[in-house]
């Protein structure tokens, strides 16, 4: 948590840049060096996305140099959604931490408290799903509960809780439907929120950042993966971007 408030301070930048790797596997790394070299300045946190890694021949590797390649003082965001029992998901904590050296993970809370506390390592960071930014058909994040309020709700105040005791979890809440941001929010003041959704999926910048930013303009990662792997300008779109959000929120409260 104090890596993530000292370096959104340091580059006044909400951005978080994800790398989800795409294309042939021979350009694929030079790629994510571009990514990495042209962006760092404008970026509060990295989040490569296991999955675009672990496809790939030598994808641990390639991630594990790709971590290497990001400057110590940016947060490292491992997207794993991990989510097992607590022996389990002790092995994915070693693995994010102490085989891939990332700063914080994400993770699927369907288990309960056991599939979040085993990342809670001191120094660590946590972002447990709560209203992700798809629409499934069939989504349980929605399903009303009798004690009121949605399950989403429930994972909120569940995430809550456990900050309270470790003063490391936040949560993941997607930008497309800032009217759940503002809901979480409400219930939930002072936790980060990672937010993706901005962009391809129809996310609504100036919405999210209304209802989801804290009195003191921080609060929210703001993730941009396609618009920046695609862009012909990495450095030009990761500047565009923190400049947009910059204009909209509350700056050095």
């Amino acid at each position: 948590m104090n890596k993530l408030t000292a370096r959104v301070q340091q580059v006044n930048s909400l951005l978080c840049v994800g790398l989800d790797p795409i294309g042939d596997d021979a350009q694929v790394e030079s790629r994510l060096v571009e990514i990495i070299e042209q962006t760092a300045e404008y970026a509060a946190a990295f989040k490569p996305n296991l999955a675009f890694f672990l496809s790939r021949p030598g994808g641990v590797e390639l991630l594990q140099r790709t971590v290497r390649r990001i400057p110590s003082e940016v947060l490292v965001i491992l997207d794993g959604k991990f989510g097992d029992i607590a022996n389990t998901a002790d092995h994915y904590a070693r693995f994010a931490y102490d085989v891939i050296g990332a700063d914080s993970v994400t993770v699927n809370p369907y288990m309960g408290d056991d599939s979040i506390v085993p990342f809670a390592r001191e120094g660590k960071m946590v972002f447990v799903l709560a209203k992700t930014s798809n629409k499934p058909a069939h989504s349980l994040q929605d399903v009303a509960l009798t004690q009121g309020g949605t399950l989403a709700d429930y994972t909120t105040g569940v995430a809550q809780e456990l900050n309270e005791q470790h003063h490391n979890i936040g949560l993941v809440v997607g930008a497309t439907n800032a009217e759940a941001v503002a809901r979480i929010r409400s219930i939930s003041a002072q936790q980060w929120f990672l937010v993706p959704g901005i962009g391809a999926q129809g996310g609504d910048l100036e919405a999210t950042l209304n209802a989801g930013l804290r009195a003191d303009g921080q609060g929210l990662l703001i993730n941009a993966s396609r618009a920046i792997w695609q862009a012909s300008d990495a450095a030009a779109a990761a500047k565009e971007l923190t400049a947009q959000i910059n204009q909209l929120r509350p700056v050095g409260v």
